[in-house]
């Protein structure tokens, strides 16, 4: 339940966004999706940065407070006033300045229960629309998938007729939502349907055998071509690639250069990126955030890389509503049914998951429990060898980062590698949910 004093903030930054928006009528891509929305946020920003002004959604700056927030271009003023000065200076020196407002702003805009996506679409009006997935996230709010996808879908239904929604045509959800769209559609995705499609996706590695990105085909308008991306872990990772080059092509980049930029992308601190961890082990770092839909992807990744050991470190998915049970469960036996050497699990939902289904035949050796993030680092820390793969995933609440602090082959680049290493996180205590 949200206080009053939050609900008078959300008004207040509605009115001032709003204001900026009319002043200068930037043109806004929005993004929405259930998982996948912050690595399409960075993969468009990248492309449109060449040609325009481009202002993107930072951190979490993704609701009804920190979406203003990147509207007006400033940070979060916590509980102190000299910050929420500082806002409203901003704002009002942009409101009075004709120049030196972006040309684009890139938007993430997420929800967590019914009626966020129309709250945001009341003043904001996007020109174009990208929705990347559709999935069970933030099911603690929502009676059904279906519903999730009603409400994210409210971004594209909201576009006029002149604008364009970015569709990931792989997902059934969103599938569905086509046919109520009144905006253009272009639709992206590795099926035979998608209008910029991905094909022949394979992993790289260099001489010693050291994984080295993704390569892939990009199809489009009938043509054929290559691209390798050496910062991208995952397949459906490209998916990010792809909606890129539509924004791309709908404001007119030239093809090849927004091919070029994207050759740099990569993902999100804590979303599929690769770190090397102690004794010349790798980490595949995915601990930003978790689901069920994401956590199978992160598996299947992994199953594809090759490695000496593949270690699997799950803390607990949260804000799965009813299907909190049946989402651990599906977890767990897919990693019991995989190739995969260790399982170490933090949290009690994993835990109670895995006990559940113990009993069932599996090629692992060794499952272990543990209690917290920062102790399994330590004790992981002392048993890794060369050539481990160690996946570390979990949700925002778990803390997982803590587990890759502890095994990081350099830890002074911490800072810079691994997400939620803000003051107000740091100093955040873990505590089991």
């Amino acid at each position: 339940m949200k206080t009053k004093r939050i609900i008078y903030l959300e008004k207040i930054l509605r009115f001032m966004a709003s204001a900026l928006l009319r002043r200068h009528k930037p043109r806004i891509v929005g993004i929405t999706g259930s998982v996948g929305k912050s690595s399409a946020k960075e993969a468009i920003h990248l492309v449109l940065q060449k040609e325009f002004d481009v202002r993107k959604s930072e951190e979490n700056y993704n609701n009804e407070i920190g979406t203003p927030l990147t509207i007006i271009g400033a940070k979060m003023g916590g509980r102190n006033p000299f910050k929420w000065g500082f806002v409203f200076f901003k704002w009002l020196w942009s409101l009075i300045l004709p120049i030196g407002y972006p040309r684009v702003l890139v938007l993430e805009m997420a929800i967590d229960r019914p009626g966020d996506m129309k709250y945001l679409m009341d003043f904001i009006s996007p020109e174009v629309g990208v929705l990347t997935n559709i999935s069970s996230s933030h099911l603690e709010f929502f009676k059904s998938i279906k519903q999730i996808a009603g409400e994210k879908s409210i971004l594209v239904k909201s576009l006029q007729k002149d604008g364009l929604a970015v569709l990931n045509v792989d997902n059934p959800f969103i599938r569905e939502e086509m046919e109520k769209i009144k905006a253009s559609t272009v639709t992206f995705g590795f099926a035979e349907t998608a209008q910029i499609r991905a094909t022949d996706a394979r992993f790289n590695y260099d001489d010693k055998n050291i994984f080295k990105g993704l390569s892939f085909k990009l199809n489009l308008k009938n043509k054929i071509i290559p691209l390798r991306l050496p910062n991208i872990v995952a397949k459906h990772q490209l998916y990010s690639a792809l909606s890129a080059v539509a924004v791309a092509e709908h404001f007119n980049i030239n093809l090849i250069e927004a091919l070029k930029s994207l050759e740099n992308f990569k993902a999100p601190y804590g979303r599929m990126n690769l770190i090397d961890g102690v004794g010349e082990s790798l980490i595949i770092d995915d601990s930003y955030n978790s689901s069920p839909a994401s956590s199978l992807a992160a598996l299947n990744t992994m199953e594809q890389i090759e490695a000496q050991r593949k270690i699997v470190i799950f803390g607990d998915m949260l804000e799965l509503g009813e299907d909190s049970e049946s989402g651990h469960l599906e977890v767990i036996k897919a990693v019991l049914e995989g190739k995969f050497d260790k399982l170490i699990i933090i949290g009690r939902r994993m835990r109670q998951a895995a006990k559940t289904l113990l009993g069932e035949n599996n090629d692992i050796r060794s499952i272990l429990f543990f209690d917290n993030p920062t102790e399994t680092g330590k004790v992981l820390k002392t048993v890794l060898r060369k050539g481990d793969l160690i996946l570390v995933k979990g949700s925002q609440s778990m803390r997982m980062e803590k587990v890759i602090e502890e095994i990081i082959a350099d830890p002074e680049k911490i800072p810079e590698l691994l997400c939620r290493q803000s003051k107000a996180w740091k100093n955040k205590e873990f505590k089991e949910v």
